[in-house]
């Protein structure tokens, strides 16, 4: 047997923080949603915001309705000051959640939507996954064929 030694990790420059300190700040600012709260927010006219990449949404499905924008691209995209952005966002007062695959990512993405002033921002605890698990109405992905 092999086996290969993990080095330890480099010490970190001051003042920095690791990803797991990164994520815990961003979600003690959300109000997150389970996939039932999210799917009646939905149902209510908050806009859900899939930012997975579209490999992730062939492979998995998407879920009706949901506004499709990827994470390069959000913040232009729902920054109201923003010359490219969407035309639902006109407004600081848009409530917004975000989904990713396993709610992760769309932590981090929510809390910068709130910096950026849009303070209804939040995101769906679980992701897609979550949503699915839960017998939600998803558009299954296309069958592929040999």
């Amino acid at each position: 047997m092999v086996t290969h030694a993990v080095a330890p990790p480099p010490v970190a420059p001051p003042g920095s923080r690791g990803i797991d300190e990164i994520l815990t700040a961003a979600r003690a600012r959300l109000t997150r949603l389970g996939p039932a709260e999210a799917h009646c927010a939905q149902r209510a006219g908050a806009v859900l915001v899939d930012i997975r990449p579209v490999a992730q949404r062939a492979a998995h499905g998407e879920i009706p309705g949901a506004l499709v924008v990827e994470r390069n691209v959000l913040e232009w995209r729902f920054d109201p000051r923003s010359p490219a952005r969407l035309g639902v966002a006109g407004s600081y007062d848009l409530p917004l959640v975000v989904l990713c695959q396993e709610g992760y990512t769309s932590s981090l993405a929510a809390a910068v939507l709130q910096d950026l002033g849009l303070h209804r921002a939040t995101d769906l605890d679980g992701g897609f996954a979550g949503w699915r698990a839960a017998g939600l109405p998803i558009l299954a992905p296309p069958l592929l064929t040999p």
